[in-house]
C-alpha cells in the first residue's frame, strides 16, 4: 500500500517515462511538465517551447476496491482500511505546427499503451522519497473514455483554449491510513454455556 505521496509519485512517473523515451530526432527539444488547468488560459505562442503537459483534473474513489478490510502491517498491527483512488489525467502535446502536434499525440498514446503497468521501482524513483509504494505494488494506466457529461465538464473548465488531448486513468492507487484500529484485550479464557432444553408440560 502507498503513502499519501502516491498521487505525486504516479504523476511524476508518467511524465518522467515519457520524457526519457520520446524520439528527440523527430520532435527536437520538448518540455515536459505537470500543470494546473490554468495552463489552458495560455496561447501556444506564449509558451517558451513545444512540449507535453500532464494535468490531473479529477480524483475519484475506485469502486471495485472500495470495500476493503483493515490494513494489516508486517508487525501484526491493524490500521483503518486503505483508500483506493483512481487518478484522471489530461495529457496534451503543445506545438505551433498542427501536424507536429498531432504526430506528438500519436506517439504519446502509443507510448502510454506500451507502459500500461507502472511497477513500484518506477513509481518510487521520481520523487525524493523512495518508499512511497511497497515493492510488490503496481499501478495500471489505461486510456479513459469519459461519458459525454464528463467531457463537457472538462471542455467548460478549459475553454476556450483546450488543445487536442488524450484522457488517461491511473487505477487503484491505495493510500494507507496511519490510524490504528481499536483492539480488544486478548482472549485468555473460553466459556461454553449451554441452555437446558425446555421441559415439556
Amino acid at each position: 500500500m502507498a503513502s499519501f505521496n502516491a498521487i505525486a509519485a504516479v504523476s511524476r512517473a508518467i511524465l518522467g517515462l515519457l520524457e526519457d523515451s520520446y524520439p528527440r530526432s523527430l520532435f527536437g527539444r520538448l518540455e515536459f511538465s505537470l500543470v494546473h488547468p490554468a495552463v489552458f488560459d495560455e496561447t501556444q505562442a506564449a509558451r517558451a517551447s513545444d512540449g507535453v503537459t500532464l494535468c490531473l483534473w479529477c480524483v475519484t474513489p475506485n469502486g471495485t476496491l472500495r470495500q476493503r478490510g483493515p490494513r494489516l502491517a508486517t508487525d501484526g498491527r491493524r490500521f483503518r482500511p486503505s483508500l483506493p483512488l483512481d487518478l484522471h489525467y489530461l495529457i496534451t502535446p503543445w506545438a505551433n505546427n498542427v501536424e507536429k502536434q498531432q504526430r506528438m499525440l500519436g506517439w504519446l498514446v502509443r507510448r502510454l499503451a506500451d507502459m500500461a503497468v507502472l511497477p513500484a521501482a518506477e513509481l518510487n524513483r521520481r520523487l525524493d522519497i523512495n518508499d512511497v509504494f511497497a515493492a510488490d505494488e503496481q499501478v495500471e494506466l489505461v486510456q479513459d473514455a469519459p461519458v459525454v457529461a464528463d467531457w463537457l465538464a472538462i471542455w467548460d473548465k478549459l475553454k476556450p483554449r483546450l488543445q487536442s488531448s488524450a484522457l488517461y486513468l491511473a487505477r487503484g492507487i491505495a493510500i494507507d491510513s496511519d490510524i490504528p484500529m481499536a483492539e480488544g484485550d486478548p482472549v485468555t479464557e473460553r466459556r461454553f454455556d449451554f441452555l437446558s432444553p425446555r421441559s415439556e408440560t
